[in-house]
């Protein structure tokens, strides 16, 4: 990586980590400060906003407008920092003994500065496909930012031929991964006093059986279906937060729970919602309903996210493992959009600088090599395309 480039690349990733663009809240300023990045360098930009108008992915292409180019797709969003303890302001990047430190250095504003850093010289190059850069919304919640602009491709937009998401593997290439799906269930009883149990229905006892269903199937999956190439090798099942009750001695009206599902390639959605939904239907709802009529538990997807599986010789596994001069495939356990991309038809893996270990945790940081060599794989993908 050039000193000049390494440089410009060290002040964009400063700007970009300088926005709070934690997933709660509106990530139209930084994505204006890109919009008006990519103008200074003759690129523009098409916007695809959220129903609310308070977000959106935006959509960049440099060269001809043809099918086969390749899309660099990565995400503006941050997971928040309230309650960790950092050493410094997480919206300042700082720089020590070689690595940068700031919110979403790794997950994954690196990323998304050292493909910024190349627009001057993918814009100087007469390309023969075309690059289309990528930056969408709310992938650390839903996954549901990049939705529009992949509905473009192939429509009003030229079809790509592969995309690389930059998400943080240590520039492997990860040619699958998990599916994550979150679930909200709602439990609703009958108050009555706890002294007199057939006089109503516990909304927390039903969800408590509910929540121990849950563990034993997860418990159920580490028997298998089993695959090496994850860690953990089975697909898991977690119930993260939990709310009910209104005092001690008043059988519940209301019960709530939040539950996810990481399934292997393969391993869907739908079988571990059908598995819950089992319980609840011969177990759980008679049983709630044994002395008054009306109670109800209903469950509600909040996310599916589908899973990326692996396409030996794909289009993208192909390209990336030429780019990075490697050979080497992994899996990671961790959900991206390059499921969303690869449901679409577009072939994707997942490689980008920085390390998994790093996200999600206070004093996040990337390292400067992990930058050079990712600029290293984009040099190549211009040498590529031109």
């Amino acid at each position: 990586m050039s000193a000049e480039r390494l440089a410009k690349a060290k002040a964009l990733l400063a700007r970009l980590v300088a926005f709070d663009s934690v997933s709660e809240s509106s990530n139209l300023p930084v994505v204006a400060f890109v919009e008006d990045y990519l103008a200074s360098h003759g690129v523009s930009a098409r916007r695809a906003p959220n129903a609310a108008g308070d977000k959106a992915a935006i959509l960049a292409t440099i060269g001809p407008r043809v099918d086969g180019g390749i899309v660099l797709s990565g995400h503006t969003d941050v997971v928040p920092v309230a309650g960790q303890r950092w050493s410094g302001d997480p919206f300042a990047l700082r720089e020590a003994a070689g690595r940068l430190y700031g919110r979403g250095a790794c997950d994954m504003k690196g990323f998304d500065a050292c493909v910024l850093a190349m627009v001057p010289a993918f814009q100087a190059r007469p390309l023969k496909r075309p690059v289309h850069i990528v930056l969408s919304y709310d992938e650390e919640t839903t996954c549901l930012g990049s939705q529009d602009v992949i509905a473009w491709f192939g429509h009003d937009e030229p079809r790509p031929g592969a995309v690389i998401v930059g998400e943080p593997t240590m520039m492997a290439v990860a040619d699958a991964h998990k599916s994550i799906a979150t679930f909200r269930t709602i439990v609703k009883g009958h108050e009555a006093h706890s002294a007199l149990p057939a006089l109503g229905a516990n909304a927390v006892a039903a969800a408590a059986d509910i929540v121990s269903e849950i563990g034993r199937l997860a418990r159920e999956y580490e028997e298998g279906p089993l695959d090496p190439r994850f860690t953990p090798p089975y697909s898991t099942l977690h119930v993260g937060m939990i709310q009910g009750g209104t005092a001690h001695n008043i059988l519940a009206r209301e019960c709530s729970f939040h539950w996810e599902f990481r399934g292997l390639p393969g391993v869907t959605t739908a079988s571990a919602l059908a598995k819950v939904q089992a319980f609840v239907d011969a177990v759980a709802l008679p049983r709630l309903t044994r002395f008054v009529d009306g109670p109800t538990i209903t469950t509600e997807i909040e996310v599916d996210v589908p899973p990326l599986a692996a396409e030996p010789g794909s289009a993208a596994e192909t390209l990336a493992l030429r780019l990075t001069r490697s050979n080497a495939r992994i899996a990671v356990s961790f959900a991206t959009e390059a499921g969303q991309f690869q449901a679409a038809g577009l072939p994707a893996v997942v490689c980008g600088p920085g390390s998994i270990d790093q996200a999600h945790k206070p004093d996040e940081f990337i390292a400067l090599e992990e930058l050079g060599r990712c600029d290293a794989m984009l040099e190549a993908l211009l040498e590529r395309l031109s």
